[in-house]
């Protein structure tokens, strides 16, 4: 499988994941940054809906993390994965 094929499979997971997370779903942006030495998987929501993937003491970004991250090693991939404003 090729990086950009994986890389799109890891944005697919998110994205799903996001999207069920918050209220406006519609608002949900996964992007991927390639100007860092690992693919960056930035995450953006509605203001006041960032909160929602973050979660208590980040406990709900974690997981989000763990599971992107586990996405992307079943395909051969490193990614690391962001929350922005």
């Amino acid at each position: 499988m090729s990086d950009d094929a994986a890389l799109d499979n890891v944005v697919g997971v998110i994205d799903h994941i996001a999207r069920s997370l918050v209220d406006e779903s519609d608002a949900v942006e996964v992007a991927i940054d390639l100007d860092h030495d690992t693919p960056r998987v930035n995450v953006s929501a509605a203001p006041g809906e960032i909160g929602r993937l973050i979660g208590k003491r980040g406990r709900t970004a974690t997981a989000i993390r763990a599971v992107g991250r586990a996405a992307a090693a079943r395909d051969g991939v490193d990614v690391d994965i962001e929350f922005l404003d």
